[in-house]
């Protein structure tokens, strides 16, 4: 066969979909840098979970993003090198642009295109010029590094800065938030990460880097924490359920670009079922927050039990290995089963007879690549053979020949085969086109498991360090009572007791 070779796709330190290459506990962000007049536009783009946020603000302001996002690559526009360094320092891996690509038209076009929209205002980004134009950037690096399959990309989200306490990278280094300063030391996420599923973990480590600063929702994160803490049986079906879950946003983007594997779309099966009672018993917590969850929460019937009727429970890694499609899914594709194994049982007869007949007990049927199926006799069996046969190869040892039956059955079996690969990867394509109309239900799904998660985590933190609930006060006081320090307490030597400190 003659294969056809060209460039599907670039793969670039910003643009990844590969498990081998991405971290399960990271974001891998790709982000563009705009830069206006007055002000500077960023946007950051997850290809493996769909995740599209920009933003727009004083270059220190974009700095602290830089640091806390961490992408893996950073756009700009060609020329402003000096620029960029001198604002954001030399430690990205950067990529340069045309300038072409960093004008608002372009931009503007390309995000109504991909988005099918008139205008952004349903993002609440439409006043973002700088924004935008960061954002376009991303899409046409895309285009440019021939990531076209693109749909788990559903929306553009404004980093709201109102809400969250601005950290910039000194601040997070010194408090060591998420990574020690010391080799071998551990950080505050190192302490308190307890979470089940990749998303959470994720989340987590987008928390701590985003303090919210507002009474209300930091409230609500300690109310549904408080009720985990008070509901044994609530919390523990939720890990239950959470360890069955996996990678679910990565797994609906593999969807969306055409990656997924016959094993992940099981898996995703299983998350979906894992969700009923995670919605069920949301639903009746008595926990306005966790009502909510349990509102947002999507069950997709349909595409999980279609995945249930029609993928085998152990199907292997790849389509073309066979074996995912379940029996009784599709007449036709029965039919070629049936008429593939029988063929080989048929063959196993053929060898019994001719054996019998001709009194040759070595023989045997086999098979190769290039004779397809033949009869192999030993030299000292040879003069044994009938006059019908055809000879076709001479070995060392032993000859090989071909009968008219053998033929027959040949073109039958390896017919049957080719087709059923054929037919099992077309009912399998179908299957993961209708999965993609579900893409934006399963990424809400996939978002809010991620909230359960990390607070359910803060939960079998403050179980296990005998922490307490603070109270939120909208003041200038800071009053801590025998406080502990969770990073240092976690180092002392075994058997030493911290001191707790008022």
């Amino acid at each position: 066969k003659l294969v056809k070779r060209g460039i599907t796709e670039l793969v670039t330190p910003g643009v990844s979909i590969n498990d081998n290459v991405l971290n399960y506990k990271e974001n891998n962000f790709l982000a563009a840098v705009h830069f206006g007049k007055a002000s500077c536009g960023v946007a950051f783009l997850d290809i493996s979970t769909g995740e599209f946020l920009t933003a727009e603000g004083p270059f220190d302001y974009v700095d602290k993003l830089l640091n806390n996002f961490g992408p893996k690559e950073i756009l700009f526009e060609r020329g402003k090198r000096l620029m960029f360094e001198g604002n954001f320092g030399s430690k990205f891996f950067t990529f340069e642009l045309d300038d072409w690509v960093f004008t608002e038209s372009t931009a503007r076009e390309k995000l109504l295109k991909h988005f099918e929209t008139k205008n952004l205002k349903g993002f609440g980004v439409e006043h973002l010029k700088n924004g935008i134009i960061a954002s376009g950037a991303i899409l046409q690096y895309l285009t440019m590094t021939q990531h076209t399959q693109i749909g788990h990309i559903t929306s553009l989200a404004r980093i709201e800065e109102d809400k969250y306490v601005r950290l910039d990278k000194f601040t997070v280094r010194s408090l060591e938030l998420i990574g020690s300063m010391n080799d071998g030391g551990s950080s505050l996420l190192n302490v308190i990460d307890r979470t089940i599923s990749p998303m959470g973990a994720r989340l987590l480590k987008r928390w701590m880097v985003f303090p919210l600063k507002d009474e209300k929702p930091i409230n609500d994160r300690l109310n549904v924490v408080e009720y985990f803490f008070r509901q044994p049986d609530f919390k523990e079906l939720i890990e239950e359920q959470l360890h069955l879950i996996g990678d679910l946003e990565r797994i609906i983007s593999k969807v969306a670009v055409g990656r997924v594997s016959p094993r992940e779309v099981v898996q995703l099966k299983v998350a979906l079922q894992a969700i009923e009672p995670i919605k069920q018993a949301c639903l009746e917590a008595d926990n306005a927050s966790l009502n909510r969850i349990g509102e947002q929460l999507n069950l997709c019937i349909s595409i999980r039990d279609r995945i249930a009727k029609e993928i085998n429970n152990d199907p292997p890694l790849l389509i073309n290995k066979g074996g995912v499609i379940k029996d009784g899914v599709n007449e036709e594709l029965d039919e070629l089963r049936r008429i593939s194994y029988s063929g080989k049982d048929y063959l196993l007869q053929i060898q019994q007879r001719e054996s019998e007949q001709t009194g040759i007990p070595s023989l045997k049927v086999a098979y190769n690549n290039v004779f397809g199926y033949y009869i192999e006799v030993r030299n000292i069996h040879k003069d044994k053979v009938p006059q019908e046969w055809i000879r076709k190869q001479t070995l060392v040892n032993a000859e090989r020949y071909i009968t008219q039956e053998l033929k027959v059955y040949e073109e039958k079996i390896l017919g049957a085969e080719d087709k059923i690969l054929v037919l099992e990867t077309q009912l399998y394509t179908d299957l993961v086109q209708a999965l993609t109309e579900f893409i934006p239900q399963i990424q809400i799904n996939a978002n809010q498991i991620a909230r359960l998660d990390c607070l359910l985590s803060f939960a079998n933190v403050a179980r296990e360090n005998n922490y307490i609930r603070p109270v939120i006060e909208d003041n200038d006081v800071l009053d801590i009572r025998q406080g502990r320090h969770p990073v240092i307490e976690k180092q002392l030597p075994i058997g030493e007791k911290y001191i707790a400190n008022d």
